[in-house]
């Protein structure tokens, strides 16, 4: 496989990764403005920091959709890019103190402040059922009825 062909294949693997993530619901947040905004809101957030690697295409992404078949949900879903939108997925970041970064990741904000993670090490090697109801268990405890 020649540069350009490599180029293209990772465009559309990118591409595809962001529209399944868009798919299940989440807004995608490409500036630090929109972050800024998003985490902003009052009520809770999940934000997933989406990545090409394998374990967010074959966990993450799964778990981030087929956790809100659940009674209580985050207010909002919102995703950073790691490695594509890099300010974005900073200034996201500066928002999880106490965390060090990693991608694929789940964060919940609730009002603004960071209140639990799911770290890259929660998730790669993990069955996607067992991320799901870490998430579930946090929603649980932080997030309102639906």
């Amino acid at each position: 496989m020649n540069n350009i062909d490599f180029n293209l294949f990772m465009n559309d693997a990118v591409l595809q990764a962001r529209q399944e993530i868009a798919n299940a619901g989440y807004t995608e947040l490409k500036t630090t403005e929109e972050v800024e905004a998003a985490l902003a809101k009052q009520g809770t957030t999940l934000v997933m920091i989406n990545s090409i690697c394998g374990c967010a295409g074959g966990i993450a992404r799964p778990a981030a959709n087929h956790s809100l078949h659940y009674d209580k949900r985050p207010d909002h879903l919102v995703t950073v890019f790691a490695g594509q939108d890099k300010e974005a997925t900073e200034k996201a970041r500066s928002y999880f103190t106490g965390y060090a970064p990693s991608s694929p990741s789940f964060a919940l904000l609730k009002d603004g402040k960071i209140v639990t993670m799911i770290e890259r090490h929660e998730i790669e090697g993990h069955e996607p059922m067992a991320v799901i109801q870490k998430l579930q268990q946090a929603f649980e405890q932080y997030c309102e009825e639906v």
